[in-house]
Formats: C-alpha cells, sequence, structure tokens
C-alpha cells in the first residue's frame, strides 16, 4: 500500500476557537485591529495567500489598508485574536511589488498546511464568499448591516436577520455486493479524466439518507443498502456541506450513467484503485483534499 496515502477524517474535536462570546461586542473588530499581536487571514477571491505555508499577516500591516471587510475568525490558544480581511481581486503582485504571495485556492492549499490552519483556511473562505454576495437583503433588497463580527447581517428596512448559509450534499461509495470492487462515475465537467464518488444537493424536504438513494438511483441506475456514515466536510465551492456515506449495492448488473451529469460508470477492484491511488491508472481520482478521496481510501483499508 502506497505510504503517501492520507489517514481518513479522524473523528476529532474541532481546532479553531471560534471565540462565540466575542462577536456579541460590537467593538470586538476594531479591538483586535488596534492590537498588533492579532493574526489577519486575507481572502481575494476566495483564494488564501501561501508562501512556505499559510501566510497569516499581524493587524496593522499595510497590506490590509486596502481591506472591504472585516469579520471574526477565532482566538489562538494563547487568548490572542484572528481576524478575516476580505480584499477585493488583485495581481498577484501587489501594486507597490512589496508582498507577493502565492493565491491559492481550497484545493490547493488544503494539502499544504496543518490541521490548524486548514480549519482557518475552509472558515475564512466560507465567510468571505457570503460577505461578498450577500450584501444586501434577500428578502427587500436594501442594504444590509454587518453584525456580530461578520457573522449576521441585519436589514434596517425590513428587520430581517441574516446567517451566512450551508448547503447540504451526500458524497457515497458504493461498493459491490462482495465488497471486492468500488463504483466511481466520471462527471461531464471532467470529461472522462477523473472518476469518484457520486454526490449531490439534499432537496427541500429531503433527509441525508433520502438523498442517497435518490442521487444514486438518479445518476447511476444503482438500488442501494446498508448505508454507513463516514464523515463530513465543509467545502466551500460556494457553500457546500458534504456528508460522505458507504453503501452497498443490491444489483451490480443494473449500473448505468444517466448520459448527462455522469458520462460514465466503472466497477473497480481492490488492485485497480490501489493502482490509480499510486497514480498509476487506469483512472484519475479526486485530489487528497476531498472528502471523496478520503473515502476511496477508507474503502480500499477495509
Amino acid at each position: 500500500m502506497p505510504e503517501t496515502i492520507p489517514e481518513p477524517n479522524a473523528d476529532e474535536a474541532t481546532v479553531l476557537d471560534r471565540a462565540a462570546e466575542w462577536r456579541v461586542d460590537p467593538q470586538t473588530i476594531d479591538r483586535l485591529r488596534a492590537d498588533a499581536r492579532t493574526g489577519v487571514l486575507v481572502v481575494r477571491e476566495r483564494r488564501v495567500p501561501l508562501g512556505d505555508g499559510l501566510i497569516v499577516l499581524h493587524a496593522g500591516d499595510p497590506v490590509l489598508a486596502r481591506t472591504r471587510e472585516w469579520a471574526l475568525l477565532g482566538r489562538r490558544p494563547d487568548g490572542t485574536g484572528l481576524l478575516l480581511a476580505l480584499q477585493d481581486p488583485e495581481d498577484d503582485t501587489d501594486a507597490d511589488g512589496s508582498w507577493a504571495p502565492r493565491w491559492s485556492d481550497l484545493r490547493e492549499a488544503l494539502p499544504v498546511v496543518d490541521a490548524a490552519d486548514a480549519e482557518l483556511v475552509v472558515a475564512a473562505i466560507a465567510l468571505a464568499g457570503w460577505l461578498r454576495d450577500a450584501a444586501f437583503c434577500p428578502a427587500c433588497g436594501n442594504p444590509a448591516e454587518l453584525r456580530q463580527s461578520g457573522w449576521s447581517r441585519h436589514c434596517g428596512s425590513c428587520g430581517r436577520e441574516h446567517f451566512p448559509r450551508t448547503d447540504p450534499a451526500v458524497i457515497v461509495a458504493v461498493q459491490s455486493v462482495d465488497g471486492e470492487r468500488l463504483l466511481l462515475g466520471a462527471n461531464a465537467q471532467w470529461k472522462g479524466r477523473f472518476y469518484s464518488c457520486f454526490a449531490g444537493f439534499v432537496e427541500a424536504g429531503e433527509s441525508l439518507e433520502t438523498t442517497v438513494h435518490r442521487e444514486l438511483f438518479e445518476e447511476a441506475g444503482v438500488r442501494l443498502r446498508a448505508l454507513e456514515y463516514f464523515s463530513s466536510q465543509p467545502w466551500p465551492f460556494p457553500r457546500s456541506l458534504m456528508v460522505g456515506f458507504h453503501a452497498t449495492a443490491l444489483d451490480e448488473d443494473e449500473v448505468h450513467g444517466d448520459g448527462e451529469e455522469i458520462i460514465d460508470v466503472r466497477w473497480l477492484t481492490r488492485a485497480e484503485i490501489g493502482s490509480a491511488l499510486a497514480g498509476n491508472g487506469p483512472v484519475g481520482l479526486p485530489g487528497e483534499a476531498s472528502i471523496a478521496h478520503r473515502l476511496i481510501v477508507d474503502w480500499y483499508r477495509r
């Protein structure tokens, strides 16, 4: 088995202290911005700055002068604060050339940062997307004021309160009846280059389990049994929460792609999955930052 395969998600406590009690103080952002010890993570167009690792600036850094919105991310173990600075998109090099990090999205950043920074990156990108896209009340269209240190908006016109949205989605690794093969599909967007687990959004009025059965029948024509929860992963593209499951097919011969979203489905043996994880084909697999990859690895190790 390749030594580079990462461990699947662990059932562990969060590593980011979100300091929820600080959010209710309207002076929190100003207080932390005035403290030179405060760490600040800049987000531009859903990308974060990387060097040898995640670049977290200190409050007062000149780069922060162009910040459009501020929000509280949490605090470090030593009690110092962590802020999000949302900035408008810029060139990779700033105007004066003094700061030129590598701007990376979530897929690029997660494999190269530690667990604490990974959670920070996900929270920052998710919150930044909401700050950027939800400046107006969806009920009446008027500007909505930021409150709770960037975690809510209040509409002064109609009085409604708005909060960052999370859209639940399921993702499922389906094994054969004997447990020795794994069913993967090629999404039309990937043009057959990658095969992955099957996923879909939860519709209004659905449970997670109902969504699993519906999505797999719609996309791959397969009926399931023995659903088993695996883990979940926030995935802000733009605001998803991926909920992972393992399942077993009832009839292996009935599977077929829907021909629109899923252009091909394949049963892959354990040996083929091992070869693909090592980068030797016969198919490409999703990147290590994704829960899809961890679902596949977890099945392979069983």
